[in-house]
């Protein structure tokens, strides 16, 4: 076994790493997906997912303001549109999990601005990004590390 997989079986990473994209691709909005995922590592202190996140949201144009402000959204004003906080509510609601479940007005919220289609896969992109947060900090994966 390589060092790399003992820190992550190299089936499981190949898994996750499809999953992801299949998520990002089913939402089809690569600026949103970056900001979800973001936000999902905030909460979750997870230092490697910060850093390959924040760096792809860069990459892909996301404005320093608004990843500035991301761990505020909710008093950032004008920064975040209506889908977005829809789409950053239920990140932190399924992130959370508070009182063990994702409450109806929060889901409701994002399932007036996704199609079925678009709110399954942002779903499954929390979901996700989750379980790489888990992965990564449990394994405690420094930021910028290659070996994982």
């Amino acid at each position: 076994m390589t060092a790399r997989s003992t820190l992550l079986d190299d089936g499981v990473r190949a898994a996750m790493q499809s999953l992801s994209a299949a998520a990002e691709r089913g939402l089809g909005d690569p600026e949103l997906a970056e900001l979800v995922q973001i936000r999902a590592s905030q909460l979750n202190r997870c230092a490697f997912c910060l850093d390959l996140h924040l760096g792809i949201a860069r990459r892909h144009g996301v404005d320093e303001r608004r990843l500035d402000l991301l761990a505020s959204w909710e008093e950032a004003g004008e920064v975040f549109g209506e889908r977005e906080r829809a789409a950053l509510a239920l990140t932190e609601a399924v992130t959370v999990l508070t009182g063990g479940f994702v409450p109806d007005a929060v889901y409701e919220r994002a399932a007036a601005h996704f199609d079925d289609v678009s709110l399954a896969h942002l779903v499954a992109l929390i979901t996700v990004v989750n379980s790489w947060n888990r992965l990564m900090v449990t394994r405690r994966i420094p930021a910028g590390s290659a070996e994982w």
